[in-house]
């Protein structure tokens, strides 16, 4: 059976805690607390149960990824955005393709929820095969230091990202 990707239920958190715990454990770049970033996320402001997905292997939950909302704050604009934060995968089912699915359905479903953009931090090499550029290019800036490379924004639409610009607000869960 093909791995399936369907909208996270309640039933399933104790699995995706487990799941991204485990996903993040061998990461050395990792502060190995992603797991307790989703459970507060959860219960935000910025939550948005659609977009808060997992892959699951003949019913196993095999991987996870969650879009949140954020804004991007200019001096007189606030404009609306997305988070990801974060896309895990099982460590024995990484590297098949399972993250660049979650992240094309996660991009599919926020099209159809009206949202125009997602930035993240993540690596280089790996997200700008979905799109993602450096948020730099479209004069987009973090409220805390990540190396250009890795402070990235993906245009959901076209021109999503045209006259918007300004500082990543997170939601205090983050932090």
């Amino acid at each position: 059976m093909p791995i399936q990707i369907r909208q996270e239920q309640p039933a399933d958190y104790p699995a995706v805690f487990a799941l991204v715990e485990q996903a993040f454990r061998e990461l050395e770049i990792s502060d190995h607390n992603e797991q307790f970033l989703v459970e507060r996320l959860r219960q935000s402001d910025a939550f948005i149960p659609e977009l808060s997905l997992v892959a699951a292997d003949s019913g196993k939950i095999v991987g996870h990824i969650l879009l949140t909302k954020l804004k991007i704050r200019s001096r007189d604009q606030e404009f609306r955005s997305l988070s990801l934060a974060p896309v895990a995968v099982l460590p024995a089912y990484q590297r098949q393709g399972i993250g660049g699915m979650l992240i094309q359905h996660a991009h599919q479903v926020a099209r159809q929820l009206g949202y125009t953009s997602v930035i993240l931090v993540g690596h280089e090499n790996y997200y700008p095969r979905f799109g993602y550029k450096r948020a730099s290019t479209f004069g987009i800036t973090f409220p805390f230091e990540v190396p250009d490379a890795n402070a990235m924004a993906v245009e959901l639409v076209t021109n999503g990202l045209q006259g918007v610009s300004g500082e990543v607000v997170y939601p205090k869960e983050f932090f």
